[in-house]
């Protein structure tokens, strides 16, 4: 049984209902266009019950690791990554590492968000402020990650997102994640796309020259501003997944004039490597008179939670 079985059979079995959690990586317009989507239904829930987080900080971090979650498939073989978001706003920020094996962690920096009077929308902007976003990459081989930031300031997680990639990277992405809530607050859909548009290699079509030719130039111009047209009528991602909408009819419904054509298709879980064992390893490393008291004083068993899941350890202190 997973953990929204356990807590709400309802939500679970309309989770059951619909496509399955699962990204789709596609590309289109002769490969000059690649893109992913992401039905993140089920891994937006386990980090909502994980976190035991409220609707607002849901909304947040649901965002933020439908966000993580996209960064994947544009790794470049064996990677990790942290992305920080610092703000001025009473969030704080949230930390995201995602992996190239499909896994997603993160936790946000208050997740108890002081709210002073109702919402009259879903605008996260009074909530993050302006701030600091700082991506650090670890490849295999690699002694120390390389990171990289950039002042944000939109208080929209998917714009701070592409901005990001248009500074550090010099590549036009644009960013959708959407997660849609019922009456009661639950998480019913969730789910993320990005569109990024890949320079060329050089070369105008008719000379071979190293400089590309005004028409090609043009001819750019036009294919990003009909992909952006493309991309900005798509409807919300977590209503779209909640109303059993499909991953093959929004991309090949959405994108049809650029003759889209799904590559690969992948899971990306809500996931930890924490465990017990680890937990008690550092627990035995500490100073040899906290240990003492540990074991005189309890309490026992010892209640750990892991900051970047959720999960919690109950250990006894015989373990230790």
């Amino acid at each position: 049984m997973n953990v929204v079985e356990q807590k709400d059979k309802d939500l679970a079995a309309h989770l059951a209902s619909i496509q399955k959690d699962e990204m789709t990586v596609f590309v289109m317009a002769d490969g000059r266009i690649r893109g992913a989507l992401f039905n993140g239904s089920e891994f937006v829930n386990r980090l909502h019950l994980q976190h035991g987080l409220g609707i607002l900080e849901t909304m947040i971090l649901g965002q933020a690791a439908l966000g993580g979650a996209l960064m994947i498939p544009m790794m470049k073989g064996e990677e990790h990554i942290v992305w920080r978001h610092e703000v001025s706003g009473p969030a704080q920020g949230f930390s995201i590492e995602a992996d190239s094996r499909g896994f997603v962690r993160g936790y946000l920096f208050n997740e108890r968000i002081p709210v002073t009077k109702p919402l009259e929308n879903w605008s996260l902007k009074p909530f993050l402020g302006e701030g600091t976003m700082t991506v650090s990459v670890l490849r295999k081989g690699d002694k120390e990650p390389f990171s990289s930031s950039v002042q944000v300031d939109s208080g929209n997680i998917a714009e701070d997102l592409a901005w990001y990639y248009k500074q550090s990277e010099q590549i036009s992405t644009a960013f959708n994640t959407s997660v849609q809530m019922d009456k009661m607050g639950r998480v019913i859909g969730a789910g993320g796309m990005f569109l990024q548009i890949m320079p060329e290699t050089g070369g105008s079509k008719v000379s071979g020259a190293a400089k590309s030719s005004s028409s090609d130039a043009k001819e750019n111009e036009a294919l990003l501003s009909r992909a952006e047209l493309a991309f900005r009528t798509c409807p919300s991602l977590g209503q779209w997944f909640a109303e059993k909408g499909t991953h093959e009819d929004l991309v090949y419904g959405l994108f049809r004039e650029f003759k889209p054509s799904i590559a690969v298709r992948r899971k990306i879980t809500f996931s930890c490597p924490c465990n017990e064992e680890n937990y008690i390893t550092h627990i035995r490393s500490l100073p040899q008179a906290e240990l003492e008291d540990i074991r005189k004083n309890g309490p026992d068993p010892l209640e750990i939670c892991c900051r970047n899941c959720g999960s919690v350890y109950h250990i006894p202190v015989s373990k230790i």
